[in-house]
């Protein structure tokens, strides 16, 4: 059998890989493994450092685990179509095989690639491997794309239990003769045009399993048992934490759906409620995916185009302190700096952060889609531009735009004990619990007793909230 290319992008592993199985079966084995570094994407506006060294790391293990099995990932840079065509006549290969994507971008690439390899004459195909649920797997009666969740999430349920998941093994796959000889050295990151201080968790397929088995341990303290509760609690590691290894597919979704399922087999009654929790979550990025594919246009701007029309304050400096985590609101300012520190952000906190940018400083919130796309290890465009028009209320959600989100009520009921600012906000480790979302009312005396003068060590709120409040009633109100 002649070769054919696997061309890897969001799934870089060789578990449960649902194209490069297929490439496996049909070639008898012979694959060539490839990945292409992306120009117009390493360019774009919503790149991030961090997400592009967890790339890396990812594909050092892939590299690695590929080379166990006798096989060798070829690394191009370029453009991807041009890269392709070079490989299948270089390498005398007959097709390329690839997982879907469902961007704008990704479509309209990957469409034109399919028409260019098909008038080439070598074979194209690709698969549905990022989500459990393709774009027109679940429609409304009337064959409809969903455009509110909750009857989204009770159809992909249904679906799920009617049709379950299948995790393949992975495939057996022989060396192509001559195949490292067409790839280039894997890249540093200053290699890419790109440099970061932040300090995400690594990359990689085995990384990925590892945290998945802790999270649906049922024994362990913190666990998808406890989900439901502690996912919103700010101190606490009650999350998965898998969300960068789904966006770039170091583990598949439908390896995370069935480890969930496995667990509701042994878990207790009260256990299940976390368990059906972290699905829901699962079923929010299908969601997001789809909402994305059939209404590319929430990239550019709001879901409800109506909202295009507000008129946004965008005071630059406003915005700085908030990506500073400098407002003198500690919760905000914690998160933020998680996010600059970490490059990930507790989903809590990511809901604090939107409404506080639009609701309370009035700024845009392309502006924070922005930056957390260029900040965030597993920043998405679906599920991130979906989160900030739900925190803008220019989105799906039926949810009407006055939910506003108080910082000072949102930091005392999720970190009740100020653990989270004090971890993340040191000026602010001494201040007694009382006083740790509002440190701005300590006397002179308590703030010298505690170690920090608010408008020198820490800033004074930037923004009145309930003044801002008002006047984001008020802006939505005209249009």
């Amino acid at each position: 059998m002649t070769p054919l290319i696997h061309w890897f992008r969001r799934d870089l592993r060789l578990r449960d890989n649902t194209a490069l199985a297929a490439a496996a079966r049909d070639s008898g084995g012979a694959v060539i493994p490839v990945f292409i570094f992306d120009e117009t994407l390493l360019r774009g506006r919503f790149v991030g450092a961090a997400r592009v060294r967890f790339l890396l790391e990812s594909l050092e293990a892939l590299i690695a685990a590929l080379r166990e099995r006798g096989s060798t990932l070829v690394l191009c840079r370029g453009n991807p179509q041009q890269e392709l065509l070079r490989l299948l006549a270089e390498h005398h290969a007959s097709g390329v095989y690839w997982n879907r994507d469902y961007s704008p971008y990704a479509v309209a690439r990957d469409t034109a690639i399919k028409q260019a390899l098909h008038n080439a004459g070598y074979r194209a195909r690709s698969f549905k491997d990022l989500v459990v649920c393709e774009m027109d797997e679940i429609t409304t009666n009337d064959g409809q794309p969903y455009k509110v969740y909750t009857p989204y999430a009770r159809r992909w349920h249904q679906h799920l239990i009617a049709t379950g998941v299948q995790v393949a093994d992975v495939p057996d796959l022989r060396p192509v003769v001559g195949a490292e000889t067409l790839s280039i050295a894997l890249p540093t990151l200053v290699d890419l045009g790109l440099t970061t201080t932040q300090q995400a968790l690594p990359g990689g397929e085995q990384p990925a399993h590892e945290l998945l088995r802790t999270f649906t341990d049922l024994q362990q303290p913190l666990s998808i048992v406890s989900y439901k509760e502690a996912r919103n609690l700010l101190a606490l590691p009650g999350t998965s934490r898998l969300s960068a290894h789904l966006r770039l597919g170091t583990i598949s979704v439908r390896t995370c759906v069935q480890a969930a399922q496995n667990a509701l087999h042994r878990a207790t009654p009260p256990a299940v409620v976390g368990i059906e929790a972290w699905l829901g979550e699962l079923a929010w990025r299908d969601f997001y995916v789809q909402i994305l594919y059939h209404f590319p246009h929430v990239l550019r701007g709001a879901f409800k185009p109506q909202y295009d029309a507000l008129v946004w304050e965008n005071d630059a400096d406003l915005f700085a302190a908030w990506c500073a985590g400098r407002t003198g609101y500690p919760v905000v300012d914690a998160a933020m700096r998680q996010l600059n520190h970490e490059a990930w952000m507790h989903n809590r906190a990511r809901m604090i952060v939107a409404s506080f940018l639009t609701k309370d400083l009035l700024i845009d919130w392309r502006w924070g889609e922005r930056y957390f796309m260029q900040h965030l290890v597993d920043g998405d465009p679906a599920a991130n531009n979906g989160g900030w028009q739900w925190a803008a209320g220019t989105g799906t959600d039926a949810q009407p735009f006055f939910r506003i989100f108080n910082p000072t009520s949102q930091g005392q009921k999720f970190d009740p004990q100020g653990d989270y600012v004090r971890r993340y906000v040191p000026e602010l480790a001494a201040v007694p619990d009382k006083y740790m979302h509002t440190p701005w009312i300590m006397s002179e005396a308590d703030q010298r007793r505690y170690g920090v003068r608010i408008g020198h060590d820490y800033p004074v709120p930037v923004v009145d909230h309930k003044v801002q409040r008002k006047r984001a009633l008020e802006l939505y109100g005209r249009v």
